[in-house]
Protein backbone atom coordinates (compact mmCIF):
# COMPACT_ATOMS: atom_id res chain seq x y z
CA UNK A 1 0.00 0.00 0.00
CA UNK A 2 1.05 3.76 -0.97
CA UNK A 3 -0.39 6.61 0.65
CA UNK A 4 0.88 10.04 -0.40
CA UNK A 5 -1.07 10.94 2.81
CA UNK A 6 -0.38 8.97 5.79
CA UNK A 7 -1.43 11.75 8.47
CA UNK A 8 -4.78 12.86 8.50
CA UNK A 9 -6.77 9.51 8.33
CA UNK A 10 -10.63 9.06 9.24
CA UNK A 11 -11.19 5.59 11.82
CA UNK A 12 -14.02 3.80 10.39
CA UNK A 13 -13.70 1.13 13.45
CA UNK A 14 -15.98 1.80 16.60
CA UNK A 15 -15.91 2.06 20.33
CA UNK A 16 -12.64 1.72 22.11
CA UNK A 17 -10.12 1.44 18.65
CA UNK A 18 -11.92 5.08 17.85
CA UNK A 19 -11.05 6.30 21.16
CA UNK A 20 -7.38 5.00 20.71
CA UNK A 21 -7.16 6.51 17.02
CA UNK A 22 -8.55 9.60 17.83
CA UNK A 23 -5.68 10.25 20.98
CA UNK A 24 -3.32 9.16 19.06
CA UNK A 25 -4.72 11.77 16.42
CA UNK A 26 -5.06 14.83 19.02
CA UNK A 27 -1.27 14.04 20.49
CA UNK A 28 -0.25 14.58 17.08
CA UNK A 29 -2.07 17.81 16.71
CA UNK A 30 -1.10 19.47 19.53
CA UNK A 31 2.94 18.40 18.94
CA UNK A 32 3.37 19.23 15.30
CA UNK A 33 2.37 23.06 15.48
CA UNK A 34 1.59 24.98 18.31
CA UNK A 35 -3.24 24.19 18.66
CA UNK A 36 -5.16 26.01 16.90
CA UNK A 37 -8.28 27.07 18.76
CA UNK A 38 -10.91 24.84 17.38
CA UNK A 39 -8.51 21.93 18.42
CA UNK A 40 -7.96 23.60 22.12
CA UNK A 41 -11.70 23.82 22.10
CA UNK A 42 -12.64 20.51 20.46
CA UNK A 43 -10.26 19.08 24.04
CA UNK A 44 -12.11 21.41 26.17
CA UNK A 45 -15.35 20.12 25.36
CA UNK A 46 -15.02 16.72 24.98
CA UNK A 47 -16.70 14.40 27.85
CA UNK A 48 -14.71 12.74 30.08
CA UNK A 49 -15.26 10.76 32.96
CA UNK A 50 -12.19 11.32 35.16
CA UNK A 51 -11.61 7.39 35.49
CA UNK A 52 -7.84 6.25 36.56
CA UNK A 53 -5.11 7.58 35.79
CA UNK A 54 -5.50 8.29 32.14
CA UNK A 55 -9.01 9.71 32.81
CA UNK A 56 -7.49 12.15 35.61
CA UNK A 57 -5.11 13.72 32.93
CA UNK A 58 -7.51 14.33 30.31
CA UNK A 59 -9.27 16.05 32.65
CA UNK A 60 -6.58 18.07 33.49
CA UNK A 61 -5.74 18.77 29.48
CA UNK A 62 -9.42 19.62 29.03
CA UNK A 63 -8.86 21.90 32.07
CA UNK A 64 -5.86 24.00 30.43
CA UNK A 65 -7.69 23.90 27.36
CA UNK A 66 -10.64 25.53 28.96
CA UNK A 67 -8.60 28.02 30.38
CA UNK A 68 -6.56 28.91 27.17
CA UNK A 69 -10.15 28.89 25.40
CA UNK A 70 -11.65 31.04 28.05
CA UNK A 71 -8.76 33.58 27.80
CA UNK A 72 -8.65 33.47 24.17
CA UNK A 73 -4.52 32.87 24.74
CA UNK A 74 -3.57 31.23 21.20
CA UNK A 75 -0.91 33.80 20.97
CA UNK A 76 0.37 32.78 24.20
CA UNK A 77 0.14 28.80 23.52
CA UNK A 78 2.08 29.70 19.51
CA UNK A 79 5.06 31.32 21.96
CA UNK A 80 4.83 28.41 24.57
CA UNK A 81 5.20 26.33 21.38
CA UNK A 82 7.81 28.07 19.78
CA UNK A 83 9.99 28.67 22.87
CA UNK A 84 9.74 24.65 23.50
CA UNK A 85 9.98 23.23 20.45
CA UNK A 86 11.97 25.63 17.97
CA UNK A 87 13.86 28.41 19.38
CA UNK A 88 16.91 29.32 18.37
CA UNK A 89 19.50 26.89 17.52
CA UNK A 90 18.49 23.60 19.76
CA UNK A 91 15.01 23.18 20.96
CA UNK A 92 14.44 23.27 24.77
CA UNK A 93 12.79 19.74 24.34
CA UNK A 94 13.52 17.39 21.33
CA UNK A 95 10.74 15.64 19.67
CA UNK A 96 12.81 13.07 17.63
CA UNK A 97 13.19 9.43 18.65
CA UNK A 98 16.73 9.69 16.83
CA UNK A 99 17.67 12.04 19.47
CA UNK A 100 16.89 10.00 22.76
CA UNK A 101 17.87 6.51 20.88
CA UNK A 102 21.23 7.40 19.33
CA UNK A 103 22.01 11.42 21.11
CA UNK A 104 21.76 12.72 17.67
CA UNK A 105 19.74 13.57 14.79
CA UNK A 106 19.13 11.78 11.49
CA UNK A 107 20.74 8.66 12.71
CA UNK A 108 20.33 5.21 12.39
CA UNK A 109 17.03 4.59 14.52
CA UNK A 110 15.44 7.19 12.10
CA UNK A 111 16.99 4.71 8.59
CA UNK A 112 15.28 1.88 10.65
CA UNK A 113 12.28 3.47 11.06
CA UNK A 114 12.27 4.47 7.23
CA UNK A 115 12.66 0.85 6.74
CA UNK A 116 9.92 -0.65 8.44
CA UNK A 117 7.35 2.67 6.89
CA UNK A 118 8.29 1.24 3.36
CA UNK A 119 7.62 -2.44 4.54
CA UNK A 120 4.28 -0.68 5.81
CA UNK A 121 3.75 0.90 2.75
CA UNK A 122 3.96 4.23 4.04
CA UNK A 123 5.28 7.03 2.77
CA UNK A 124 6.21 10.96 4.24
CA UNK A 125 3.99 13.12 2.41
CA UNK A 126 5.61 15.88 0.82
CA UNK A 127 4.29 18.92 2.32
CA UNK A 128 5.33 17.47 6.23
CA UNK A 129 8.78 19.18 7.03
CA UNK A 130 9.51 17.06 10.29
CA UNK A 131 11.45 14.03 9.74
CA UNK A 132 9.77 10.83 10.28
CA UNK A 133 10.80 9.98 14.06
CA UNK A 134 8.96 13.48 14.98
CA UNK A 135 6.46 12.16 18.27
CA UNK A 136 4.09 13.63 15.82
CA UNK A 137 4.47 11.48 12.96
CA UNK A 138 4.75 8.18 14.84
CA UNK A 139 1.24 9.59 16.35
CA UNK A 140 -0.13 9.54 13.07
CA UNK A 141 1.36 6.07 11.94
CA UNK A 142 0.04 4.43 15.10
CA UNK A 143 -3.03 5.90 14.03
CA UNK A 144 -3.06 4.44 10.55
CA UNK A 145 -2.48 1.22 11.88
CA UNK A 146 -5.85 1.37 13.88
CA UNK A 147 -8.06 2.74 11.68
CA UNK A 148 -6.77 1.26 8.61
CA UNK A 149 -9.42 -0.24 5.57
CA UNK A 150 -8.18 -3.70 4.98
CA UNK A 151 -9.57 -3.20 0.98
CA UNK A 152 -7.09 0.02 0.48
CA UNK A 153 -4.40 -1.59 2.52
CA UNK A 154 -4.06 -4.76 1.10
CA UNK A 155 -6.04 -4.57 -1.94
CA UNK A 156 -9.15 -6.67 -3.05
CA UNK A 157 -6.79 -9.53 -3.85
CA UNK A 158 -5.47 -9.87 -0.65
CA UNK A 159 -6.73 -11.09 2.49
CA UNK A 160 -7.85 -8.81 4.93
CA UNK A 161 -5.97 -8.32 8.21
CA UNK A 162 -7.33 -10.01 11.47
CA UNK A 163 -7.61 -8.10 15.00
CA UNK A 164 -4.47 -10.19 16.02
CA UNK A 165 -2.65 -9.26 13.29
CA UNK A 166 -4.05 -5.48 13.10
CA UNK A 167 -2.99 -5.60 16.61
CA UNK A 168 0.36 -7.73 16.05
CA UNK A 169 1.42 -4.68 13.66
CA UNK A 170 1.08 -2.01 16.29
CA UNK A 171 2.38 -3.73 19.23
CA UNK A 172 5.75 -4.41 16.93
CA UNK A 173 5.56 -0.91 16.00
CA UNK A 174 5.22 0.64 18.80
CA UNK A 175 7.40 -1.31 21.15
CA UNK A 176 10.12 -0.41 18.24
CA UNK A 177 9.95 2.90 17.53
CA UNK A 178 8.35 4.10 20.44
CA UNK A 179 8.31 2.59 23.66
CA UNK A 180 12.03 2.98 23.85
CA UNK A 181 11.91 6.96 24.28
CA UNK A 182 8.30 8.35 24.87
CA UNK A 183 8.95 8.41 28.49
CA UNK A 184 11.73 10.35 28.62
CA UNK A 185 10.81 12.78 26.09
CA UNK A 186 7.29 13.26 28.02
CA UNK A 187 9.53 13.54 31.44
CA UNK A 188 11.72 16.38 30.13
CA UNK A 189 8.38 18.23 28.75
CA UNK A 190 6.73 17.63 31.82
CA UNK A 191 9.63 19.30 33.99
CA UNK A 192 10.13 21.93 31.83
CA UNK A 193 10.17 25.55 33.68
CA UNK A 194 8.89 27.07 30.71
CA UNK A 195 6.07 23.97 29.89
CA UNK A 196 2.72 25.68 31.61
CA UNK A 197 -0.12 24.33 28.99
CA UNK A 198 2.49 21.69 27.42
CA UNK A 199 3.17 20.18 30.99
CA UNK A 200 -0.72 18.73 31.14
CA UNK A 201 -0.02 17.91 27.29
CA UNK A 202 2.93 15.40 28.59
CA UNK A 203 1.12 13.99 31.16
CA UNK A 204 -1.68 13.43 29.36
CA UNK A 205 0.45 11.68 27.01
CA UNK A 206 2.89 9.39 29.69
CA UNK A 207 -0.64 8.31 30.93
CA UNK A 208 -1.83 7.03 27.28
CA UNK A 209 1.87 5.95 26.57
CA UNK A 210 1.49 3.77 29.64
CA UNK A 211 -1.52 2.75 28.77
CA UNK A 212 -0.89 1.64 25.57
CA UNK A 213 2.16 -0.43 26.48
CA UNK A 214 0.23 -2.42 29.19
CA UNK A 215 -2.37 -3.51 26.84
CA UNK A 216 -0.10 -4.57 24.25
CA UNK A 217 1.72 -6.45 26.87
CA UNK A 218 -1.52 -8.51 26.82
CA UNK A 219 -0.92 -9.18 23.02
Amino acid sequence: MSTEQPIVLASTDHGEETARADLYGVLAALLVAPPSAELVAAIAAAPADGVGVLGQAWLRLAAASAAARDADSSAVLRDEYERLFIGVGKPEVMLYGSYYLSGFLMEKPLALLRTDLAHLGIERAEQVVESEDHIASLCEVMRYLIAEIDDEQAGAAAAPLSQQQRLSRQKIFYATHMQPWVAQMCANLSAHPQSKFYQTVAEFAQAFFEVEAQAFDMV
